[in-house]
């Protein structure tokens, strides 16, 4: 199996449980992982038989956009759409994180981490 990696999509999104957080909003950082067979296309040269990484860079941004409280939720939207979209996808893993969380203290990020593959949840 082949992987293909975009690393640190960052976007700006209304993301948390503090009403605050939904409303002036916060730094994210988004890794997405998905393994496929890429044979076809290293031979082909051709976008149709590949994942097209434009493709999942939209699939993020669009989930990102959408607020909810808990980082875990816009992670498996973003797994849910990939699968949805994108048949060539055998296996995903995706990782959402907060850039300097309200949490009273110097912390980097907050993230996590989820993964899927096809036919399984």
């Amino acid at each position: 199996m082949d992987t293909i990696n975009l690393n640190n999509i960052r976007v700006y999104a209304y993301h948390g449980c503090l009403p605050e957080e939904t409303k002036i909003g916060s730094d994210y950082k988004v890794d997405v992982s998905v393994d496929a067979n890429l044979d076809t296309s290293a031979e082909s040269d051709e976008l149709c038989d590949t994942v097209d990484y434009v493709h999942l860079n939209k699939i993020v941004k669009e989930e990102m956009a959408v607020a909810s409280k808990l980082l875990e939720h816009v992670a498996k939207r973003i797994l849910d759409r990939i699968f949805a979209e994108l048949e060539i996808v055998k296996k995903a893993k995706v990782k959402v994180a907060k850039v300097n969380p309200p949490l009273g203290g110097d912390v980097e990020d907050v993230n996590i981490t989820l993964s899927k593959k096809r036919g399984k949840i």
